[in-house]
């Protein structure tokens, strides 16, 4: 079980180079714009689905 857990665990050299083939694929101009997307894309999930749970209850009634 301690095994399994170990190797899931990313190390220091495994995230260097995740960040590096990243930074090769996308470029530097191109990774704050993936971010921003990214992040308003959670922003409208979290909108979305605080709507739902109060549309639920509006819909019944």
């Amino acid at each position: 079980m301690i095994a399994s857990s170990i190797f899931l665990a990313p190390g220091a050299w495994q995230i260097i180079l995740i960040v590096v083939v990243v930074l090769l694929m996308f470029g530097g101009k191109k990774i704050p714009e993936l971010m921003r997307g990214l992040g308003s894309g959670i922003k409208e999930f979290k909108d979305a689905s605080k709507d739902e749970d109060g549309t639920t209850t509006t819909e019944k009634e």
